[in-house]
């Protein structure tokens, strides 16, 4: 596997069940998906974040998984663009704790720690897509368009 611009899709979102609270863009600008950045290195986290907007989504970042969660109330992104080593709470605990509370949002997982078990561990979780750092900026495009095109099933709530 190329370790540049390498992405590995595990397109089973349609697992979340019916019941399952979705996470949706609650703004009135419906035509601009939001995305959500999570990652510990605010160098790449700004990087990111302009990548995508460069684009036409409308992006949050949040440099930890706690500043995401306590954003969760009134925020509700299309997607998560997930860094799985962080500090206190890695995203794939965060990605856990989605999962626990009955939110189903597609999760594109990064990293630069590539594992069997890494890699085993995500697919596990629901990831949607694991990016192996670093990565092409198309990659990311890709699976972030993918992911936003992504119909889960449910019933919009939050």
């Amino acid at each position: 596997m190329n370790r540049s611009g390498s992405v590995l899709n595990f397109p089973e979102p349609a697992q979340c069940a019916s019941n399952v609270r979705m996470i949706r863009n609650q703004s009135d600008d419906s035509a601009r998906p939001l995305i959500a950045v999570v990652d510990d290195d605010a160098s790449f986290l700004r990087s990111i974040g302009r990548l995508l907007r460069s684009v036409g989504y409308a992006v949050n970042t949040f440099g930890s998984a706690q500043e995401f969660l306590a954003a969760l109330p009134g925020f509700s992104p299309q997607c998560v663009v997930l860094d799985i080593h962080m500090p206190e709470m890695t995203g794939l605990e965060l990605q856990d704790w989605l999962a626990a509370q009955g939110w189903c949002v597609p999760v594109i997982l990064m990293t630069a720690y590539d594992t069997p078990q890494t890699r085993q561990r995500a697919r596990q979780a629901g990831g949607f897509g694991f990016l192996l750092k670093p990565f092409d900026k198309q990659a990311l495009l890709n699976a972030v368009a993918a992911a936003v095109s992504c119909q889960l099933p449910g019933t919009p709530s939050r």
